[in-house]
């Protein structure tokens, strides 16, 4: 074990500020999950599906596919999150199984690309709706600015104040995705689901092939679960509610996007799914006209503003875990007295959102990001092939975990294959980005050298 796995980040004895404020319960850790996994994608993806597989039973099979992997995930994170409870959860589970090196690439990415690259682009996304939505004349960098200042004073106010308002928004969210879901299913007559043929071309390496290819927005789509384990050191009971927040999360989620995706293959088809960019929109507008296309907007707009809520929220646990470890700007560790929470990596991590956001490169970022997660969720499923090894070697020091991976280590290595089975599918069909994203995570390990040094010194 590593020596910053020796003791929890937030009661180091080299931190000189309070710890993190324990305030966050079963409902609120569920809700930071379904907020971390729902976003834009759900209203937008199906369309990208239906482009690259085109029967409906291949369609709905991409999201149901997606939904188990995500749900498989769930229970590995659950595990993971049982027997470490730790500010930074991915990070934490990194540090302790491999090398503080492994944990600190994953942060670094988490910082540059990952997390700041979605919340612009998803800021932006929200921008256009709200203007749509509201008639107000400004640009769409103007109210992206405005909108992560809110959120991040919001978050700056408290860990309470943030779960609340994620919270709120979730419960929106939920409410606007499952009168999509009551519109399509019942004011549309006339279904287009045909179920034959099931496959449109022979079983073949070449339908495998797009069918990997559909799975990448799928997983993008379903991604986002594990961020909600960033805040265990801020939940009462984080052993008993974060595995059931992550399964029960996943799950809720799961049962929602195959809901949507069966009311848009159903309303629209698959081949006009396949040129509808706005299928949510456009399923609205068929069952209760252009009201119906405004309400679908503004639960479009309140889905990315909790989105961008829950990112303000959990990412900036890890930048803090970073700089209680030594390998980061050591004022990220430091908790306000007052609302117990790291400000300073809140701001941080709104500060180079911005930055991105200003100079338009989120769009870059973004083709990058899924062979960047996929990674590093492979390499953190992995650690719990690690951590049951050292618990079955040292059985009298390791407490028994509160949740225990169904089907493990059948399960766990098909998770890892399967993330893996992504990459090599991003490397295949976009290798420039690929390697961009290869070349931005190789860079972290001369600035994890470089800060080890800086801060010895």
């Amino acid at each position: 074990m590593s020596a910053a796995a020796s003791s929890s980040p937030e009661s180091s004895p080299a931190n000189s500020s309070p710890p993190l404020a324990r305030r966050l319960g079963l409902f609120d850790a569920t809700m930071l999950v379904m907020g971390g996994i729902i976003g834009s994608g759900i209203f937008i993806n199906p369309y990208v599906v239906a482009q690259r597989v085109h029967t409906p039973a291949l369609v709905l099979g991409a999201w149901i596919a997606g939904g188990l992997l995500a749900l498989t995930a769930a229970f590995i994170w659950a595990e993971l999150a049982s027997r470490m409870p730790q500010v930074g959860g991915q990070y934490a589970y990194l540090r302790e199984s491999y090398n503080p090196l492994v944990a600190f690439l994953y942060g670094w990415v988490l910082l540059l690309v990952i997390q700041t690259g979605g919340m612009a682009a998803v800021t932006v996304i929200f921008s256009r709706y709200f203007l749509d939505l509201t008639g107000i004349h400004a640009a769409d960098w103007q109210v992206a600015i405005v909108t992560l200042l809110v959120l991040t004073l919001v978050n700056c106010l408290g860990v309470r104040a943030g779960g609340t308002v994620q919270s709120g928004l979730m419960v929106i969210k939920i409410f606007a995705i499952a009168l999509l879901v009551g519109a399509g299913a019942f004011l549309v007559h006339g279904a287009h689901v045909q179920w034959t043929p099931v496959l449109d071309q022979p079983l073949s390496s070449g339908l495998l092939t797009m069918f990997g290819a559909a799975m990448v927005p799928v997983v993008f789509a379903y991604g986002g679960w594990q961020t909600a384990s960033f805040v265990a050191g801020e939940m009462k009971e984080p052993k008993r509610d974060m595995p059931r927040a992550l399964v029960l999360g996943v799950i809720g989620v799961a049962v929602l996007y195959t809901s949507v995706n069966y009311v848009c293959v159903r309303v629209l088809g698959v081949d006009t799914l396949a040129h509808t960019p706005t299928p949510a929109s456009a399923v609205m507008r068929i069952a209760m006209g252009q009201r119906g296309a405004t309400i679908i907007a503004l639960g479009i707009a309140v889905s990315i503003l909790g989105f961008l809520s829950q990112s303000v929220l959990t990412a900036p646990r890890v930048y803090f875990a970073m700089a209680q470890d030594g390998v980061f700007f050591r004022q990220l560790a430091k908790v306000h007295p007052k609302t117990r929470v790291p400000v300073a990596a809140i701001v941080l991590q709104s500060i180079w959102t911005m930055v991105i956001l200003l100079t338009g490169s989120y769009e870059k970022i973004l083709n990058y990001v899924i062979s960047m997660d996929a990674i590093f969720w492979a390499l953190t499923a992995s650690c719990l092939f690690v951590l049951r090894k050292r618990a079955m070697q040292s059985p009298a020091s390791t407490e028994e975990p509160a949740f225990r991976v169904p089907g493990h280590p059948f399960t766990t290595a098909t998770f890892c294959t399967a993330c893996l089975a992504v990459v090599a599918v991003t490397v295949y069909k976009f290798p420039g980005n690929t390697v961009i994203g290869f070349l931005i995570l190789a860079a972290g390990v001369p600035v994890y050298y470089l800060w080890k040094r800086t801060s010895r010194a």
